[in-house]
């Protein structure tokens, strides 16, 4: 099983930049030990336990609380028995659609 969650953790009450805090919420998520991807938006994690997927999701919740007053998530999840290595997979797989057709 796999279990893909993307997630975003925004605080609020602190200003516009925000980053050092955020940056706070990452570190849990590549302490975690879980494949992690993060770009400008959201962070995207997998795990084969739904539970240890929002645990991770819940401390990176719980870092960015323990400096703003009042918090965001957005949280976004795939659950899926069988697949192994889905964060990867579904994008080679729009990669494989994108490319040009072999030549005959």
């Amino acid at each position: 099983m796999s279990v893909l969650v993307a997630f975003s953790v925004t605080p609020l009450g602190v200003g516009e930049g925000v980053g050092e805090i955020v940056a706070e919420a990452v570190r849990v998520v590549r302490e975690s030990g879980l494949p992690n991807r993060t770009d400008a938006m959201f962070t995207v994690i997998e795990s084969d336990s739904w539970a240890e997927a929002m645990s991770v999701v819940q401390r990176a919740v719980e870092a960015v609380a323990a400096r703003s007053p009042r918090v965001s998530t957005v949280i976004k999840a795939d659950w899926r028995d069988g697949a192994v290595d889905a964060m990867n997979a579904k994008v080679a797989s729009i990669e494989h659609h994108l490319a040009p057709p072999p030549i005959s």
